[in-house]
């Protein structure tokens, strides 16, 4: 009988720390752990008996990468909770706010991390010299998202200006202009990218996770719809009824199912659900490459994030196009008791927070679900699958396709070194 285990001591170009280790026998996988042992940093237990209007600034430091999306669903939840309704001007500024994040993290996922799979090369670096077109159209978008953001957040991290019913500071109207001509300058690379990456050699592979993502329909869904999931939706309120969160031992992450199931959630799933509300030159890439019939290939989910790359500038245009933003105090709030839920479009996928407030508007309960705690069973049972078709390959190789399996998730990825260092038992 044939043993072989695969033992990963360390998970870099992940945002955190993880392990993975699995032991399959003749072609059959008798054990597979993702395991994340990053330290427990109890963001739940920080947020109790703190006022909501700190609970943003506090959530922001959950991760640096996705600091936007989580400034944004822990104001939603607040609002949901006090019944805030902010003013138009405010949700589109929202809106915005997340495209630039959205063309950041896209940009840089996409060239620094997911490429060098893809072309032979280990990593960014080492692709630049042959690849110098793309890697200056990634810094060009990811400079690009990075200043959005800035004008209209305050800073390009951990934003400042955004609040529970408005903006503390608004942009002007000169300083949308100035972005508006540098997103039509770029749209070229934004195109370039989802032609490049609609014909990129992706590996045959087919999982059985639902695609779970917010939907409205009128709009492409970033901060407000119902839940659509497996040809199912749901009210993001009722989440409880149907998304079941649990821990396995030594594993500081928590695990999330839907009524028992594997999902994924992230720009496939989006993509899939939504494609009917992308921008005319987004979804004719949608319907040129491989999601042009749908799809189950994880693998599939970098092809998604360079079409919605296009859709964000686009959207992006359309906004600054009509927005003439003007001085908008924030309004006075009445506090009340309260349970308010912020299902929110990370980059990586749905982004959960829910708060209970007391009558003194201070948090008694808290709970946030990060797009990758929803992942990662999607990547466990992925692994699962794919180890059986690797048989016969070299452990080098096995090792790559794994790396490019898991990286395809995106899960807050920061360097672009290989992060599997295996130890073969």
């Amino acid at each position: 009988m044939s043993h072989d285990y695969v033992h990963a001591e360390e998970l870099t170009k992940v945002e955190g720390h993880a392990t993975l280790t699995v032991r399959f026998t003749n072609g059959r996988v008798e054990h597979c752990e993702l395991r994340a042992v990053e330290g427990s940093r109890y963001f739940e237990g920080i947020l109790l008996h703190r006022h909501y209007v700190e609970a943003s600034e506090i959530t922001s430091r959950i991760c640096g990468i996705c600091s936007v999306a989580h400034v944004l669903a822990s104001i939603q939840a607040a609002e949901n909770a006090l019944g805030v309704q902010p003013s138009e001007q405010t949700a589109a500024l929202r809106v915005l706010l997340t495209l630039g994040e959205h063309i950041r993290s896209h940009a840089a996922h996409l060239y620094f991390f997911a490429l060098p799979d893809y072309v032979g090369f280990p990593s960014a670096i080492a692709m630049a010299a042959d690849y110098r077109t793309e890697v200056g159209q990634a810094i060009a978008l990811l400079k690009l998202g990075n200043d959005i953001v800035r004008t209209i957040g305050g800073r390009d991290m951990h934003v400042v200006s955004a609040t529970v019913g408005g903006f503390l500071k608004v942009p002007t109207a000169e300083q949308l202009d100035g972005l508006r001509a540098r997103l039509e300058q770029l749209k070229p690379a934004a195109v370039a990218t989802a032609e490049l990456f609609n014909s990129l050699p992706y590996p045959e592979f087919h999982h059985q996770a639902e695609h779970f993502s917010l939907h409205d329909d009128h709009k492409y869904a970033l901060l407000s719809g119902r839940i659509r999931s497996a040809g199912h939706e749901f009210a993001k309120e009722d989440y409880h009824r149907f998304l079941s969160e649990y821990q396995t031992p030594d594993n500081t992450a928590n695990f999330v199912v839907r009524e028992g199931h594997t999902y994924m959630v992230g720009s496939l799933p989006r993509v899939l659900n939504n494609g009917d509300q992308l921008s005319p030159d987004a979804k004719r890439f949608l319907k040129a490459g491989p999601l042009a019939k749908g799809s189950d290939n994880p693998l599939h989910n970098n092809v998604a994030q360079a079409i919605e790359l296009v859709d964000a500038l686009d959207h992006a245009v359309r906004i600054m196009e009509e927005l003439r933003p003007k001085p908008e105090p924030v309004p006075n709030i009445a506090v009340r008791e309260g349970r308010g839920v912020g299902a929110f479009e990370a980059p990586r996928g749905t982004l959960w927070h829910e708060y209970v407030l007391d009558g003194t508007g201070h948090i008694t309960r808290a709970n946030v679900i990060t797009p990758t705690a929803q992942n990662l069973r999607a990547m466990e049972d992925d692994i699962r699958l794919m180890l059986p078709t690797l048989e016969g390959q070299s452990r080098e190789e096995m090792v790559a396709a794994l790396e490019r399996l898991i990286r395809a998730y995106d899960p807050c990825f920061s360097c672009s070194a290989h992060f599997l260092r295996v130890t073969w038992l």
